[in-house]
C-alpha cells in the first residue's frame, strides 16, 4: 500500500519514477559494497519508499517554481519524519527507516533531521544519499532544469566529503561515470 502512495506521490510533486531511479543507482553501488541478496532486497524495497513523508508536504511548496521561504524549507525538512512515521507501520518498517529517515543527513553534518555525521549515518542512507540527489540534479524540477549527466557527476565528485561520504561517492562515480550513457532517464 505505501508503495501506491509513493507513486502517487511521485505523481503529486512531478518526480515519477524517482523511487525507482534511485533503487537502480544504488544497487550496483550496493553490490560493490558488498552488500548480500536480502540486503539489495531491503534496498529495493526501501529506496521508492524514502520520500513517502512528502504526503505531508503542501502540494504548492512542491510544486513551487521558485525559491522556498524559510517557512516551506522547514516543512519540506520535516517529510523525513513524517515518512518514517509511515514506514514504521510495515512489517519490515524498522529496516527500511535508514533509507527514509536519514536520506538527507549530510557527511559534515549540516543536514537534516538529526544533523548526524561522517559514520554516524547509517550506511544505507550514505548510499541513498548519493543516488537521490544525482537523480534530483539529472530530473526537470519546477524550479530548474536537469542537469546533464556529466554535470551531475561532477557535483557528485565535487561534495564528497561534504555532503557525501567521499568512500560511496566513489564507488557511485566508478560504477556510473564509465557508464553515463547507460544511467537510467528521469521522466
Amino acid at each position: 500500500m505505501l508503495g501506491a502512495i509513493a507513486r502517487a506521490l511521485e505523481e503529486r510533486d512531478q518526480t515519477q519514477g524517482h523511487g525507482d531511479r534511485v533503487a537502480t543507482l544504488a544497487e550496483p553501488v550496493a553490490a560493490r559494497l558488498g552488500w548480500d541478496a536480502q540486503r539489495l532486497s531491503m534496498l529495493r524495497f526501501s529506496a521508492p519508499l524514502h520520500d513517502i513523508g512528502k504526503i505531508a508536504v503542501r502540494r504548492d511548496v512542491l510544486r513551487k517554481p521558485g525559491p522556498l521561504s524559510e517557512l516551506e524549507l522547514a516543512e519540506i525538512r520535516r517529510h523525513p519524519r513524517a515518512g518514517a512515521s509511515l514506514v514504521l507501520s510495515l512489517r519490515y518498517g524498522i529496516r527500511a527507516l535508514p533509507y527514509v529517515l536519514f536520506h538527507h543527513e549530510r557527511w559534515d553534518g549540516t543536514g537534516y533531521p538529526s544533523r548526524m555525521a561522517g559514520a554516524a549515518i547509517p550506511v544505507e542512507a550514505r548510499l541513498l544519499a548519493v543516488a537521490d540527489a544525482f537523480d534530483a540534479m539529472t530530473s526537470a524540477r519546477p524550479y530548474r532544469a536537469a542537469m546533464s549527466t556529466e554535470c551531475a557527476l561532477e557535483e557528485v565528485c565535487r561534495c564528497a566529503g561534504t555532503q557525501f561520504d567521499p568512500a560511496v561517492a566513489e564507488l557511485f562515480l566508478d560504477v556510473w561515470g564509465p557508464l553515463a550513457v547507460d544511467l537510467p532517464a528521469a521522466v
